[in-house]
């Protein structure tokens, strides 16, 4: 049987460790899912992951959600749960809609490239 204590035990003690790691790995997987979408890579590659993206943003949502639920309510709280939530809206757009965002991401390249013409 599933223990649901344990894991927020697990979640509430090794919190710096997740957090540690989930940060970087939402923000380097939710930007390879914006690279690839930006240079028009196959489906199948940038589902698989946007797939992995979510997953992570997932896991720190619900590791957010722990905290919320023992009622930790501070800065930090929120700020992870706006990035898990961003991460995962990005990735499904990915996802469910990837032509909208490539053309977003071009409109975006090309506004910055008329910012700077050095970087043209």
């Amino acid at each position: 049987m599933f223990d649901f204590n344990s894991l927020l035990h697990f979640s509430h003690a090794h919190c710096v460790a997740i957090c540690a790691a989930l940060v970087p790995l939402n923000l380097l997987a939710t930007i390879l899912t914006l690279i690839l979408t930006g240079l028009h890579r196959p489906t199948a590659e940038v589902l698989k992951v946007a797939g992995v993206a979510i997953a992570f943003a997932g896991i720190m949502v619900l590791h957010v959600l722990t905290w919320f639920v023992i009622g930790v309510v501070m800065v930090p709280t929120y700020v992870l749960l706006t990035l898990g939530t961003v991460c995962f809206v990005v990735n499904a757009w990915a996802i469910l809609h990837s032509s909208s965002l490539h053309r977003l991401l071009n409109r975006l390249t090309d506004v910055a490239k008329q910012s700077f013409p050095v970087l043209g």
